[in-house]
Parts: structure tokens; C-alpha cells; sequence
């Protein structure tokens, strides 16, 4: 999959602010594998003509490319599937309609974007897409830039407290698995004893923390 600085660059071209002016977009296409010299119509046609990031990362994809991928976690179905709120991703004829391409859909995930090129088109257009896209992204990171600083990484007093419950959660979660393994009411897992049971248990449950903690601060 796309890792590191091409899969940071090409979240943020997916990103709905992102217009790129048609001498961006020239230079940007001679980076793309194979191109036939034409550019898409802009996507503003007044009072400036501006493209988006989605039609630049539409111009790599393979021309047929139909893929449909609804977000799966917790948030309710009109967030999983909303074009307004870039939630999930929809890619018709080889266009991304709507979605960002993030570690979900670009990375080494099943039924991901380079899952599905390399299973409907074969290893040669999965190469072309990878290629392609990493040449263009680059260039544009390059251009555009990304910064953090340790302000950023300050999470506010709401995401604080979401933190400290899914903690909270976790840390009782263990408490009563550890009473159960007390009182001798603890049942072990198949293939396993008491001692690997309990083990299992109070790991899984501060893994879960751990994971719940972390999805909250990529919320804030």
C-alpha cells in the first residue's frame, strides 16, 4: 500500500478545500503515467477556472474503475455514506465522486483501492496506479507543504475526558476480570488454562482502551 509521505500527500489533495489553478494542473499532469495530453473540464468554472484535488487523483486511476466502500465504525449510517461529510468513497468510471483516499482505502487493506485495481485490471495497472500516484502526489506535497507543531498535538478538554472514560472503561473492564480470576469464577478459553486465560483477557481489554483512546483523539 501507500505509506508515509505519498499517503499523507494524497489525503490532504482529497481534501474538499483543495483548487488548483490550470498551470498547477499542467504541470501536475506531467507526472501522470500515460497521459493523453487531455485535462478534465474544471470542476469551478467562474470567476477562475479551478480543479479540484479528486480530479487530479482521478486522472491515475484506471479509466473503469467502480468501487464503493462504506466507513466502518461507530458513527451513524448518514456519516458512513455522505458526500457532504466525505464519508466513505465512491469511485464511478475511474472518478472519485466523493471520499478521501486515506491508510483504509490506499493502504495494505483488503478490498482498498489497490486491492481492487490489482484484482479487476492485474499487476501491471496496480503498478501504474502506485507510480502514478506517488509521482503525483510528491509534487504537489512538494509545492504545498506540511507542517505540525506541538499545539497541534494538544488535544482540547472534551477530547481529554472522552480519553480518560475510554480508559476509565478499560481500567474496570480489568477490575472485574481480575475479581473473577479471585473468586475462581474465571472460565478458560478454549485451548487455554486459567493463568492464559486471564492473560488473554487483560490484554484484549487494554488493547481496546488503547484503540478507543486513540480513535477519539483522531476525532478531535
Amino acid at each position: 500500500g501507500i505509506v508515509q509521505d505519498s499517503l499523507c500527500g494524497i489525503y490532504k489533495i482529497c481534501r474538499r478545500d483543495v483548487f488548483l489553478t490550470k498551470d498547477e494542473v499542467m504541470n501536475l499532469m506531467l507526472w501522470v503515467p500515460d497521459w493523453d495530453g487531455s485535462i478534465p473540464q474544471p470542476a469551478i468554472i467562474k470567476p477562475r477556472p479551478r480543479w479540484t484535488g479528486k480530479q487530479i487523483i482521478s486522472m491515475v486511476l484506471p479509466s473503469g474503475l467502480n468501487l464503493l466502500r462504506v466507513d466502518k465504525d461507530n458513527a451513524p449510517l448518514s456519516e458512513k455514506f455522505s458526500p457532504l461529510a466525505d464519508g466513505g468513497i465512491l469511485v464511478h468510471g475511474g472518478q472519485l465522486m466523493y471520499g478521501m483516499f486515506s491508510k483504509k482505502t490506499v493502504g495494505a487493506s483488503g478490498g482498498g483501492v489497490v486491492h481492487t485495481i490489482f484484482n479487476e485490471y492485474g499487476s501491471a495497472a496496480a503498478v501504474s496506479f502506485f507510480n502514478g500516484a506517488q509521482r503525483v502526489v510528491n509534487y504537489w506535497l512538494l509545492h504545498n507543504g506540511f507542517s505540525i507543531g506541538i499545539g497541534d498535538t494538544i488535544p482540547d478538554k472534551k477530547t481529554i475526558e472522552r480519553i480518560e472514560g475510554a480508559v476509565r472503561a478499560g481500567k474496570a473492564e480489568v477490575e472485574e476480570i481480575v475479581q473473577s480470576a479471585t473468586e475462581n469464577t474465571l472460565e478458560a478459553l478454549p485451548g487455554m488454562n486459567i493463568r492464559e486465560t486471564f492473560e488473554s483477557k487483560v490484554s484484549r481489554a487494554l488493547n481496546n482502551a488503547r484503540e478507543a483512546a486513540g480513535s477519539e483523539t483522531e476525532k478531535s
